[in-house]
């Protein structure tokens, strides 16, 4: 299960979002995983996602993989679009 967003914030995906969405992710046992530019990264992983520098405007692809995915995919698209961080594309 997937799906795209386009960064909307201000600052991009800096330490606060990044922080935010990997929260989110950790939380459940599926595998969660967050592609910009072909890198997939896991979403679970703060540094990993920093490491990405992902900027206002960039698309991502956010997948889950396991018997949770769904509430993942949902807990995750919630903190994106009702903390400002991106819209669903």
């Amino acid at each position: 299960m997937e799906k795209r967003f386009k960064i909307t914030a201000q600052e991009g995906l800096h330490a606060r979002p990044c922080t935010l969405l990997v929260t989110a992710a950790s939380s459940f046992s599926s595998d969660v995983q967050l592609t910009h530019n072909e890198t997939t990264v896991n979403l679970k992983s703060i540094m990993g996602v920093m490491a990405q520098g992902i900027s206002p405007g960039a698309l991502v692809t956010i997948s889950a993989k396991g018997e949770d995915e769904g509430a993942a995919i949902n807990r995750v698209t919630e903190v994106i679009t009702t903390e400002g961080i991106g819209e669903e594309c």
